[in-house]
């Protein structure tokens, strides 16, 4: 038996488009004369729709493209994942379903049974829960189909809920043959390693092989990376889909098992993730152009090397805004960095503004020394001439702070936060400097200065960003520990060796900043725990 793993990219919401790529898939099937063809989850209108599906016209769209799809199985058996009204008594209005399809007609329908209500996922706010589990009959094999989290209780990597059942018991009890993981899956820093555990213990147990396909592309702010998965029968890894890319994978569950070696790459892939998921929140709300600020620090740099990538270099445009405070060599790392990636590069001096804005303030600012007021004053200014450069030109403006500093609050509202999309606001300060190297490693792009020198905003003289936070080593690892892990402070003082002064210290700053980063650009979530999609606390809150 050959089975199609059909690992697609689709668009939330785009049921012509994705129904196309369904369609063709299907007939891609038929030329490798395969017998089954397996789709991501809810691939017909895209994960996660979140209260689109609410909207009953959008539901009817995915029941009535699956009807457009039926037609082109002739001669296959399909899975193919979408929501689906619930016309049965329950809850909740809607099902999270994959329709089986054998030979031009739809013999049933797959519910998903455990619906995850945590981090980035909130399924039950729509769905009511599958309660049946059954094997489908094709071509003398016993077929097990399960949607996504169905399959990952089994393995014991669910620790944020207590599910009433295990699915994978639940077929093992149905004796199946081939085992169907319909998936979606998003990227999170090291989890490929995992989702192929998941797919080996659930072999284990049901003594068969198991074929899980993951949805790959970005939405919005999640990122799919792929990376289906074949395991036979022992749990052995046979095959994997291409990551970061869509993929026709074509599994011959009868061929001879040839070993198969993975190396993964922790940097190489976190550097893709953000890369494809700035490709696709510009492709798929058809923008074209960036612009951001260059300012020779290593943020801007990694920021501006991902986009081009992602966009291509005529599609980029860095702008070098230089104040009195500026070092020549920042200015010169700019200039490099622009020359060596190819992009449009200009400089504007924001000295002249910025003696605007003070010659307006002074008499209000009367007996008042400088302080973090006149800091704030140049990163509105450099936010303000970007944001003039987008309405003028049509650029999407890519703000370019990190997670570290948008923990602590480290930036500056309507400054350098202005933007349409935040690249690297889940990435640490400590993988800033891996990316950066990983890049490097290939080709010099970014200066070496640029990486070696001390991070500064350079908005005062002599300024560093130890001056007011701790060593960046320091603030990664409690950041972290509180945040991905939820560790308490005397855990992490533990954890750490650091002062439970300087632990309570950083974890009131998080806190403090919580309005900040409720105004901030979207970012692209590429850790288990991200400031923004999957992570809700109040600003106004008197725990910590």
């Amino acid at each position: 038996m050959k089975v199609l793993v059909a690992q697609l990219d689709p668009t939330i919401g785009d049921f012509p488009g994705n129904t196309q790529k369904i369609i063709q898939a299907l007939s891609h099937a038929r030329k490798e004369k395969v017998d089954i063809v397996l789709f991501p989850e809810m691939v017909i209108c895209a994960y996660p729709p979140e209260d689109l599906v609410l909207h009953g016209p959008f539901v009817l769209a995915c029941e009535e493209a699956l009807q457009k799809i039926v037609p082109h199985t002739e001669g296959l058996m399909a899975v193919v994942g979408l929501a689906r009204r619930n016309l049965a008594q329950g809850e909740k209005a809607l099902l999270n379903s994959a329709a089986i399809v054998q030979n031009g007609k739809i013999v049933g329908f797959v519910d998903k049974a455990l619906l995850p209500t945590y981090d980035v996922f909130d399924e039950r706010r729509y769905f009511e829960p599958g309660i049946e589990f059954k094997a489908w009959e094709w071509k003398g094999k016993k077929i097990g189909v399960t949607i996504c989290e169905d399959i990952w209780q089994h393995a014991g990597y669910v620790g944020e809920t207590r599910y009433t059942c295990d699915p994978v018991l639940e077929m093992q009890k149905l004796k199946v043959d081939l085992f169907l993981n319909a998936s979606a899956s998003p990227y999170q820093f090291q989890k490929p390693d995992m989702r192929v555990r998941v797919c080996q213990k659930a072999a284990r147990t049901l003594k068969c092989p198991v074929l899980l396909c993951a949805q790959v592309g970005g939405n919005e702010q999640l990122v799919f990376d792929g990376y289906s998965v074949y395991v036979d029968s022992a749990g052995k890894l046979c095959q994997l889909g291409k990551g970061f890319e869509e993929d026709l994978m074509v599994v011959d569950l009868n061929a001879e098992k040839k070993p198969f070696h993975f190396e993964y790459d922790a940097i190489g892939d976190l550097y893709h993730a953000l890369v494809l998921g700035t490709r696709d929140y510009f492709r798929k709300q058809n923008f074209k152009k960036a612009i951001l600020g260059l300012s020779g620090g290593v943020d801007s740099a990694l920021t501006a090397c991902i986009a081009v990538e992602a966009l291509g270099k005529e599609n980029v445009y860095g702008l070098s805004m230089p104040s009195r405070f500026s070092s020549s060599s920042s200015l010169k790392d700019a200039e490099i960095l622009a020359k060596n990636l190819g992009i449009r590069f200009d400089k504007v001096s924001i000295d002249p503004l910025y003696d605007a804005y003070l010659k307006s303030l002074n008499p209000l600012f009367e007996g008042k020394p400088f302080d973090v007021t006149e800091e704030n004053i140049q990163a509105r200014i450099r936010g303000m001439l970007l944001m003039a450069l987008s309405n003028k030109h049509g650029y999407l403006v890519l703000s370019t702070g990190n997670k570290s500093e948008l923990a602590l609050g480290y930036c500056t509202l309507y400054g350098d936060m202005a933007g349409g999309l935040a690249v690297i606001a889940d990435v640490n300060k400590k993988q800033i400097y891996q990316l950066v190297n990983w890049i490097n490693q290939k080709q010099e792009i970014i200066p070496p200065s640029t990486i070696i020198k001390p991070p500064s905003a350079e908005l005062r003289p002599g300024q560093l960003d130890t001056d007011t936070l701790p060593d960046y080593a320091v603030v990664d690892a409690v950041l972290e520990s509180y945040v991905e892990d939820c560790l308490s402070p005397e855990e992490i003082v533990k954890k750490h060796n650091i002062s439970k002064e300087v632990v309570l210290d950083l974890i009131h700053r998080i806190h403090l900043a919580e309005y900040k980063r409720r105004q901030s650009a979207p970012g692209i979530r590429v850790t288990k725990k991200s400031f923004k999609v999957g992570r809700r606390y109040p600003i106004v809150q008197k725990w910590m």
